[in-house]
């Protein structure tokens, strides 16, 4: 039976003392944290520097109290619509390339968001990890600076994309997630919001090669294997045209947590480079490549883009 390799047993939530306490902390956050639009919800909180929303708020100061890592752990850091989908794949299909054949992969049966959880949206304190074999895969849109201390010493795999890109991805996908009870959110009002910082687990700016890849999670590849083209087989398994034609995730939904649910099709837009061109002006381009430019200055970080 194919399955992943590390979704949590889930029970009904434990009302113990410290769950109530830090519920209580977030009902009071709730009214005192400074607001600003969402682009999901009505409203983002500004916690610790970062804005979220009100589920990933709680599931937040839940995580840093509950969660429990392993030195051998490793963590995809991402901000949304920057390749988590595509790297979730990569990383799971990597680390798990002898359990699966190529010709009946659990990817031709699951969707890439099922191989490993995203713990922004899992339910704690009661979510059990203990039982999933080492090295256990964890994803994460929050920023470093918010995710618990023990995490310090797992390895993180962060991937980056042009932040033109990001917008015009993120507006769409999050168009389509909008609540209908709010009136719909123009690109003009998102480019605001993202260039001032306001946006799910922003701002975006505080925020591979396969062989280096797996060698980094502490599975690389062997000469055999690079000689009989098991490299090829998972770029060619994970890809994007390969994994957004398969039946499995054009159809049906993924359940993010209990409150979102998204069509699996969403998920999966053009995956190119520079569609931000169909969206946005020139003067939108120029600003937020001012703004990044700013933001990474004396970092050693340069955000190339092709123009």
């Amino acid at each position: 039976m194919l399955s992943s390799q590390s979704l949590p047993i889930t029970k009904e939530p434990k009302q113990d003392a410290e769950y109530n306490k830090i519920c209580e902390e977030y009902n009071h956050r709730l009214k005192t944290l400074p607001k600003g639009n969402g682009w999901r919800v009505q409203h983002l909180y500004n916690y610790n520097g970062f804005w979220l929303d009100f589920a990933t708020l709680k599931t937040n100061m839940l995580l840093n109290t509950y969660f429990k890592s392993q030195p051998s752990d490793i963590f995809l850091a991402s901000f949304m619509k920057t390749g988590t989908t595509w790297l979730k794949a990569l990383m799971f299909s990597t680390i798990n390339r002898h359990k699966y054949s190529f010709s009946n992969h659990y990817l031709h049966h699951h969707g890439p968001q099922s191989t490993f959880p995203l713990i922004d949206s899992e339910v704690y304190p009661v979510n059990d990890f203990t039982h999933v074999d080492p090295p256990r895969l964890f994803a994460t849109h929050y920023a470093r600076s918010i995710l618990p201390l023990c995490i310090t010493s797992c390895k993180c795999v962060y991937i980056c994309r042009d932040p033109k890109d990001v917008l015009v991805s993120k507006w769409i996908f999050m168009s389509k997630l909008r609540s209908k009870d709010l009136p719909a959110l123009s690109l003009d009002e998102a480019f605001e919001l993202f260039c001032k910082g306001v946006s799910e687990y922003g701002p975006y700016w505080e925020h591979v090669e396969l062989k280096m890849l797996a060698a980094f999670m502490g599975k690389p590849f062997t000469l055999e294997e690079t000689e009989k083209g098991v490299v090829e087989e998972i770029v060619r398994l994970c890809s994007f045209e390969n994994v957004s034609n398969l039946e499995v995730n054009k159809k049906g939904v993924e359940r993010f947590g209990k409150l979102v649910e998204v069509e699996k099709r969403s998920l999966f837009r053009k995956g190119e480079i520079g569609d931000w061109r169909n969206y946005l002006s020139q003067e939108m381009k120029d600003r937020m490549d001012g703004i990044f430019e700013e933001k990474l200055k004396g970092s050693g970080l340069v955000l190339t883009s092709r123009d």
